[in-house]
This record gives structure tokens, C-alpha cells and sequence, in this order.
């Protein structure tokens, strides 16, 4: 008697917000993500701070986030990466501004992806992300290389910081101190208490082996960490 074959393991299906705030692009993207049978959309959302509400609620596998959404699609990408880690974060764009894709890929971001990108390949570049693999158009991957192979600011600067090993929320607290934020203002924006500020201060203190916050904001303003 012939043995037969087992069946094929059923594909897995990711569980996907997606946050624009224009309908028709969701709509659009939507559509393209469930007709691939790899994708269940289980939320959507026009803002930053929606996004983060819904992802905290359903807790999905990608986040799909605009980048200029208002409220911010970076501090939504921050705020997701640092409380659902194992999620997977890909950034929708208009721009192909390098400062952009470097905020992105800061805040915890799998992918880069261009709105006028051919759609039918949206479900194949967030599978990949969704596997670890990186999402992004070749033409800013190529930006990519520039920038680490140039020696510029940039890459030193990167370099320098990430050596210390900082969390992802101190990279945050980071970039908003070099915005000239106060301790109550970075609270509100990233909805964490003034105490747990001053913490994050500390320790960036501690690790980058600087007195006092005068001394962290002295070496944010120099050229090289300034272009980061």
C-alpha cells in the first residue's frame, strides 16, 4: 500500500495594524494584505496615538505605520518597539529623506517601504520582515552603505553610542534631549512619569560616563553627534 504523503503545514498568518491617517491608502493596503491569505488585518488607525492604543489592545505581529502620520509615526514605532517587543515594525513613507529612514530603523523599524511602491509586493516585503529579514528599496539601501562606509558624522557618531549598549528607550529619551525637551515634556510625549525620566537620565549619564545633564546636552551639541 502506497504511503501517503502528510499534508503541507498550513502557511502562517500574521495578525497586521495598520496605521495611515488617509482611508483609501488603508483601504488599498488592506485589501492587497488580505488577499495574499497571509495576513489578517485586526486593527487600523489614523494617528500615532491610536496606533499605540490598538497595538497595546490587539497586540499584533507587524505594525504598519506612516511615518508623518500626526502624532508621529517614529514616537508610535518607539512607544510599540518598547512595549510589544517581538513585534515587527514597517514604516510607510513618501520620503526617501535619509534622516527618515534612519529615525526609522532607530526606533526599532524592520522596513522602509515607499507608498508608490508596486502594492502586489507589500504582502512579500512584510513577510520577510516579519522573518527578520530587512524590508527596504534598494536605492536606500544603497544610502545605507554610503553612510557606513563613508566615515562621516553619522556613522561615527552611531558608532560611539551604540558601543554603550543603550536601550531603545534610552535612545529615545536621547533624541528628545537633544531637542531641547525638558524632563516634564519628555514624559508627556512618550507617557512615561517625570521620575522615570530623570531614571533613563541617569543611566545615560552613567554609561556615557558624563557628570551631570549639562554635560549629556554639551556633547549632543557637538557637530558630529548633532548630524547622527
Amino acid at each position: 500500500m502506497a504511503m501517503r504523503r502528510p499534508p503541507s503545514p498550513a502557511p502562517r498568518r500574521y495578525r497586521v495594524l495598520l496605521a495611515d491617517p488617509h482611508v483609501r491608502i488603508r483601504s488599498e493596503v488592506r485589501d492587497v494584505l488580505e488577499h495574499d491569505g497571509r495576513f489578517d488585518v485586526c486593527a487600523e488607525a489614523a494617528d500615532a496615538v491610536a496606533a499605540v492604543d490598538d497595538a497595546v489592545r490587539e497586540r499584533p505581529d507587524v505594525c504598519v505605520l506612516e511615518v508623518h502620520m500626526p502624532g508621529g509615526g517614529i514616537d508610535a514605532a518607539w512607544e510599540i518597539k518598547s512595549r510589544l517587543p517581538w513585534a515587527t515594525i514597517v514604516m510607510l513613507a513618501t520620503s526617501r529623506d535619509p534622516d527618515d529612514l534612519f529615525a526609522a530603523l532607530h526606533a526599532g523599524a524592520s522596513g522602509y517601504l515607499l507608498k508608490d511602491m508596486d502594492l502586489s509586493r507589500l504582502p512579500y516585503a512584510l513577510a520577510d520582515a516579519a522573518e527578520g529579514k530587512a524590508a527596504i528599496p534598494r536605492d536606500l539601501v544603497g544610502r545605507l552603505v554610503e553612510e557606513f562606509h563613508d566615515g562621516g558624522p553619522r556613522r561615527r557618531a552611531a558608532l560611539e553610542l551604540a558601543g554603550k549598549q543603550l536601550t531603545s528607550r534610552e535612545w529615545q529619551v536621547l533624541d528628545l534631549i537633544r531637542l531641547g525637551l525638558s524632563n516634564r515634556e519628555i514624559a508627556e510625549r512618550i507617557y512615561i512619569s517625570p521620575a522615570t525620566v530623570r531614571s533613563h537620565i541617569a543611566a545615560l549619564r552613567r554609561k556615557l560616563s558624563l557628570p551631570d545633564r549639562e554635560a549629556l546636552i554639551a556633547l549632543l551639541a557637538e557637530p558630529d553627534l548633532d548630524r547622527r
